[in-house]
């Protein structure tokens, strides 16, 4: 991993939060350009060191587990959060009421945050997890630019990105934490389908601003990526479709597959889904808290809104 050359300015965002109740838990993901080493000599700090990497779902969940806060927030190591990024979530969280009417019919369990391009500040990298009927998954608004009426607007999306977010422990502790197999990409949004069928709800806070260096540990559009992408879609909708919904799922999928395929020359995505294919096993793929009700796409359900069963 390498993420030294992004930790001092994200954690120099930290110290200057305007909310202070907080504990700064870093887990070290076997880096080895010398993270581990700076983290080690950071006094406010406090650091989980694998000797391997074990990907950002199971390292998130270590840091999850590790606290025990009624609230929890997941930041991303190439991120800048605005000094009201963690005041903002957590007001929302507290007090949805002072963010959108009628907050009393919603069981609020995360908050996402407006992610802003580091390098084009003013146009927008995710507002929130939306998902169609198809069950693809996108980051809200991207590319919109970040003072546009829309992306100013709090509102219910269909979850958060885990890249900048805060969760409710006790929805956590209902639904349960990301999914290890995942190992990194559509963690999040697994967990937002799971929270949906349960009856959770994620508001998103337009006034928690980050800047994001997007995909700087990973590389964006890599072949790892693009192939870790390929087989989490097969997995997600395994684990979260309803079984009569999969072929059609597929058939739309398999077409953008081939489609980036033929114009791009990205395979990596089609290697991604037959390795998912190729290691899945429904009966265990859908645990009780990892996806064992199955979303009902009826034409009449907004796209962000999963009925619970």
């Amino acid at each position: 991993m390498r993420g030294r050359k992004w930790l001092p300015d994200c954690l120099a965002a930290l110290r200057v939060q305007t909310f202070r109740d907080f504990e700064i838990i870093v887990v070290d993901n076997a880096s080895s350009d010398g993270s581990a080493e700076w983290l080690a000599a950071q006094p406010d700090v406090r650091v989980i060191r694998n000797e391997r990497n074990l990907g950002f779902a199971a390292a998130c969940n270590q840091g999850i587990r590790a606290s025990d806060a009624p609230f929890v927030a997941l930041l991303n190591d190439d991120t800048q959060p605005d000094p009201q990024w963690l005041e903002a979530l957590v007001r929302a969280m507290q007090h949805p009421q002072s963010l959108i009417a009628h907050p009393q019919s919603l069981r609020v369990g995360a908050c996402a945050s407006l992610m802003l391009f580091a390098d084009r500040p003013s146009v927008v990298q995710s507002a929130g997890i939306a998902m169609d009927r198809a069950a693809i998954a996108w980051d809200r608004l991207r590319g919109c630019p970040a003072d546009s009426a829309e992306v100013q607007r709090p509102c219910e999306v269909f979850g958060a990105s885990g890249g900048a977010c805060l969760y409710r422990r006790a929805m956590l502790d209902e639904i349960g934490l990301f999914d290890e197999r995942f190992f990194a990409y559509l963690e999040d949004v697994d967990l937002a389908w799971r929270a949906q069928r349960a009856g959770w709800r994620c508001l998103y806070v337009p006034q928690a601003r980050v800047l994001h260096y997007t995909s700087a540990t990973s590389g964006e559009g890599s072949a790892f990526k693009n192939r870790l992408l390929g087989r989490n879609k097969v997995w997600l909708a395994v684990k979260n479709a309803r079984l009569r919904d999969v072929p059609l799922i597929a058939f739309y999928d398999l077409a953008a597959v081939v489609y980036a395929g033929v114009t791009r020359g990205e395979w990596s995505h089609l290697a991604g889904r037959l390795e998912g294919l190729g290691q899945m096993r429904p009966h265990r793929l859908r645990s009780r808290k990892d996806g064992s009700n199955m979303l009902p796409f009826d034409p009449l359900v907004v796209p962000w809104r999963v009925p619970k069963r």
